[in-house]
């Protein structure tokens, strides 16, 4: 009962500590560290034991999958070579310098193990860096952190996973690795790919069969990121890039025909998810907080001489971490210039500026991802204790603790005197997008032929035909090319909504008359309210 106690106070605290945030002028992830840590302190006492193997299973499948589902596809193939420069070519090279880096300050540490270190602490959080920046980064900027937040983090969770089996086995050879991680990259791909298509066909063939429960469909894709990770696992390829390679391909799936409100459902249920696993990681970090520090300052005879003495060596490993991410987003930006300018691809409109720079570095934030992989480091190696493992979470921590701090302090700094402007791009893109979608809903209405067996129901036909282009008509007007008939139709669109709305919530008022006064069951009034819910979602925000 004690588990089953904590779990509901963590989704508690989850939600409490979004409310908190509202008020509170810092980002959620510090918001829910601190709640953590507070439910940690010695009065309250509540203490979470964390099985690493359980902990990476129960988290990165599904945070992975969601993030490969939500990544806009077109923008991360038009944006493939920054992302991939810093998603791969950033990750190696951090490893790389921060590694030694690592091994050079802390020399207890030994030097596969500082690769790990360095390894798991390259991926990156772009939902908090859209939370801190509230939206005003450029587009382009946000697409980029986006992608390179979803690949790195498979190429530093799969080279973490690397540089731990050297550290555990004692041996490693660069041509062998470099071989294996290609295959073991490819495989996990291959798997998530086609795992994803058979659950789409698995799919198709109930719909075709009436089989078409959204409840059953959305446990499907519940289960998917969970069996895709298994799975490749087991025949030892990256399950990491499976749950990542499950989501992109099942976003495709997603548009197959007689699914809507599965969709409704599946979307609700995996924002959900992703917060509430999102506020978990968070949460398990405070938690942990008293008792890394008390394990890193165990052997010590002085508590804050040592903190201190730690926490001076966590900013320096995440100022070189900043230090790498500038040279290295400095470089290969200047050189894509450069390389443009010689192929003669003509002139070159995004000339790297300091700020743009520095906007891609400190939006390189470290969260879930990291945590969730150093938690995973094993607790034994070869029979022993694995080295300063209490001090790899400890550092893990404090630089996640500090790459938030320097994101709220910064971005909105350098974002000063940026407006966030509206996206012309996708905006023209959606209303031609409804002017297209209305013209050819006119022209099927049109060429129904209805075959009433009397006047009168002719009649009722073409009276309803009427009334539904009429509905058409109306939003082509809402999206017509003249500023001052999209100004007309959006007023009195915005009108018709109101009243709409307000009809609505009388109905559901009267709705809740009936069932008071019994004149309706239960099952009347969740049949009749989810439709009420469904016509007024549709209406969207009505300010």
């Amino acid at each position: 009962m004690q588990t089953a106690y904590t779990v509901l106070i963590l989704l508690m605290l989850v939600g409490v500590s979004r409310l908190i945030g509202r008020v509170v002028p810092l980002p959620l992830p510090l918001v829910q560290i601190a709640a953590g840590a507070l439910l940690a302190w010695p009065t309250l006492g509540l203490h979470v034991a964390l099985d690493p193997e359980l902990f990476l299973f129960l988290f990165l499948p599904p945070l992975l999958f969601s993030d490969g589902w939500r990544m806009p596809k077109r923008e991360l193939w038009h944006l493939r070579g920054p992302i991939l420069t810093l998603a791969v070519g950033l990750v190696l090279f951090t490893v790389v310098g921060a590694g030694y880096f690592i091994h050079w300050l802390l020399p207890g540490v030994p030097l596969p193990v500082a690769f790990a270190l360095a390894a798991v602490l390259s991926p990156t959080d772009a939902v908090a860096v859209s939370a801190i920046s509230r939206n005003r980064l450029p587009t382009p900027l946000m697409h980029i952190l986006q992608g390179e937040a979803l690949m790195n983090d498979a190429s530093g969770l799969v080279t973490f996973k690397f540089a731990l089996a050297a550290a555990v086995t004692g041996v490693f050879s660069l041509a062998n690795a470099s071989v294996t991680f290609v295959l073991v990259a490819l495989g996990g791909l291959a798997v998530g790919v086609a795992l994803s298509w058979l659950v789409g066909r698995l799919r198709a063939w109930m719909i075709a069969r009436g089989w078409d429960d959204p409840a059953t469909h959305v446990v499907f894709m519940l289960l998917l990121p969970f069996a895709a990770y298994v799975l490749a696992e087991r025949m030892e390829v990256s399950g990491i890039l499976s749950a990542v390679a499950a989501g992109m391909m099942q976003s495709w799936l997603d548009l197959l025909p007689r699914q809507t409100n599965t969709r409704l459902l599946n979307r609700s249920v995996w924002s959900l998810l992703e917060f509430a696993f999102n506020g978990l990681i968070f949460l398990l970090l405070g938690l942990q907080l008293p008792d890394i520090i008390k394990a890193v300052a165990s052997h010590e005879t002085s508590l804050w001489p040592t903190l201190l003495y730690r926490g001076l060596e966590v900013v320096a490993i995440f100022l070189v971490l900043l230090a790498l991410r500038f040279v290295w987003v400095q470089s290969i930006w200047r050189l894509s210039v450069l390389l443009r300018r010689l192929r003669g691809k003509g002139e070159v409109t995004q000339v790297p500026t300091a700020r743009s720079c520095w906007l891609l570095t400190v939006g390189g934030v470290r969260g879930a991802v990291t945590l969730a992989g150093v938690m995973s480091v094993p607790l034994l190696m070869g029979g022993d204790a694995f080295p300063q493992r209490d001090l790899l979470i400890f550092i893990a921590a404090g630089v996640i603790l500090l790459s938030l701090i320097a994101a709220c302090i910064a971005l909105p700094i350098l974002l000063r005197g940026i407006e966030a402007s509206p996206d012309d791009k996708r905006r023209n893109e959606v209303r031609d997008a409804w002017r297209k979608t209305a013209e050819a809903a006119i022209h099927a209405l049109e060429a129904e032929e209805v075959n009433p067996q009397d006047a009168a129901q002719s009649a009722l036909a073409a009276e309803l035909k009427a009334r539904i282009m009429s509905e058409y008509r109306h939003q082509l007007e809402v999206f017509n090319d003249s500023a001052e008939a999209q100004a007309l139709a959006f007023q009195m669109d915005l009108l018709e909504r109101r009243l709409r709305l307000k009809a609505l919530r009388a109905q559901r008022l009267e709705l809740y008359s009936l069932s008071r006064h019994h004149q309706i069951g239960d099952d009347v009034l969740r049949e009749v309210l989810g439709e009420l819910d469904l016509s007024e979602a549709k209406l969207g925000q009505v300010k």
